[in-house]
């Protein structure tokens, strides 16, 4: 169960701070209040130092990317506040709150990244009628060999995992998530697969849960801390246009009112847009 958060430019270097405001960046940082089983984030920024430019190593490449990993709660981490100050045309911020049973280690940290593609998702996929991970279906039809290139060992991983065997088909980013989860639906129908999934030139938002009560666990969590006013609309996510071209995504959590430009994105509907021009779309799943 975590908080997500992501935006693409119209190609304009944009830091978090730069897209939220100070106020709402800081609001964002201090969910990891609940949300404080590490944090992560991916950037795509264009190179600092000349495109295709040969030192005796590697060639610079079109575009450079950052991914930054935590297992220390983001409100805890200075590298946190230095992050957040870069520009990036596109990036995506992850707060985890693991999934129950799941270890807090580094590999199960997200966004995962693979084939230059960083992914990140919010939701526990297990089972309705067991509470069984999807971790322990040794069962569930997962390229395995793929699942272990994502670094990761979580649900999480897995639903990557399957959204990579899709875009190495040739499938669009897309098509790739909404196909995942109709396979994953199949066996987990009331599980959460919010998810963000970005790429040199796409970022793809997904609102994808079946269920639309808010688990007795997650109302007493926030209510333990105060926050209560924001559990129940935990599994929604809300975006706004950007004023200078682009769009910005995330989970509830902080204020983000409609007056401001905040759009809750329909359930089942994703978000499409490009990190180099900032068009963007709404699709359904």
């Amino acid at each position: 169960m975590c908080r997500l958060l992501g935006y693409a430019t119209s190609g304009r270097n944009l830091s978090l701070q730069d897209v939220l405001g100070t106020r709402l960046a800081e609001q964002y940082r201090q969910q990891s209040m609940i949300h404080n089983d590490g944090w992560g984030c991916a950037l795509i920024t264009e190179p600092t130092v000349t495109r295709h430019f040969s030192d005796g190593g590697a060639r610079t490449p079109e575009t450079a990317t950052r991914v930054y990993k935590s297992t220390v709660a983001a409100r805890f981490d200075q590298i946190y506040q230095l992050v957040s100050r870069q520009g990036a045309r596109g990036g995506i911020y992850h707060l985890r709150l693991a999934s129950s049973g799941l270890p807090l280690i580094i590999e199960n940290q997200q966004p995962f990244f693979c084939d230059g593609l960083s992914f990140m998702h919010n939701g526990d996929i297990s089972s309705e009628e067991t509470g069984l991970n999807i971790v322990t279906n040794r069962d569930f039809p997962v390229d395995r060999e793929i699942l272990a290139e994502t670094g990761g060992r979580s649900d999480s991983a897995i639903y990557f995992a399957l959204i990579l065997e899709r875009v190495r088909r040739g499938c669009t980013l897309a098509e790739s998530v909404s196909q995942a989860v109709a396979q994953l639906r199949r066996e987990y129908p009331l599980s959460s697969y919010n998810c963000m999934l970005q790429s040199e030139n796409e970022l793809v938002v997904l609102r994808a849960c079946t269920r639309t009560t808010v688990s007795p666990r997650v109302i007493e969590l926030y209510e333990s801390y105060g926050m209560e006013q924001y559990a129940h609309d935990y599994r929604v996510i809300r975006y706004r246009r950007l004023n200078t071209g682009g769009v910005v995504a995330a989970s509830s959590g902080f204020d983000q009112p409609a007056e401001y430009g905040w759009t809750e994105l329909p359930n089942d509907h994703m978000i499409v847009a490009s990190n180099r021009t900032g068009q963007f779309r709404l699709r359904t799943l």
